[in-house]
């Protein structure tokens, strides 16, 4: 039901979907082009179109009260950036929890313009064992989905060229607030 949904209301907005890879149960799915608060909820209906269980990282203080149960239905994963581990240590152990997983990490980490990007997606698919699947939306020609999925390698500048080859002709709803796609710590040969 939601897949049909989801399907009428992306063509309603004018949008086509387009099919990858298929992305597998348990995965890290990179955002981008980020830019601006619209992508979050045209991802959302990627993800019931392609029967993707998509998941989302917030501050932990937004699952307290009546809002826990809401932010969890939408399948918000709660995270305590002063808890020891860190982020990737409590997302590593949100995918162990489960059986079917899509987290969504934005891998600009704002939809502002920034000069490289988070690491985070990379380490956590590479702790936790999972592919990264690439997420797109194209403002440009309207359209969006799921691109490749790949497995890391350890060998992080010929994973990025991946990743960089992919987002090469992808325009976000502001283009010229998404950033070059390269980590900042590109340079060393592997992420331990």
């Amino acid at each position: 039901m939601r897949r049909q949904i989801a399907g009428g209301l992306l063509r309603l907005l004018g949008w086509s979907a387009v099919e990858g890879d298929p992305v597998p149960d348990r995965a890290v799915i990179v955002a981008a082009p980020h830019t601006s608060n619209w992508d979050f909820f045209l991802l959302i209906l990627f993800g019931w179109r392609f029967n993707v269980s998509l998941s989302f990282v917030a501050k932990h203080t937004l699952f307290l009260g009546p809002m826990g149960p809401v932010m969890r239905a939408f399948g918000g994963v709660p995270v305590d950036r002063s808890r020891p581990g860190g982020m990737v240590g409590q997302l590593v152990e949100a995918l162990a929890r489960t059986e079917r997983m899509g987290l969504v990490v934005p891998a600009e980490g704002t939809r502002a313009w920034r000069p490289h990007w988070k690491s985070g997606f990379y380490r956590v698919a590479q702790v936790a064992g999972v592919p990264v699947s690439l997420s797109f939306l194209d403002y440009t020609d309207k359209v969006g989905g799921f691109g490749p999925c790949f497995e890391v390698t350890g060998d992080v500048k010929k994973d990025m060229d991946i990743v960089r080859a992919f987002y090469s002709d992808k325009r976000g709803r502001h283009p010229e607030l998404f950033g070059p796609v390269v980590l900042a710590d590109e340079e060393v040969a592997r992420i331990e």
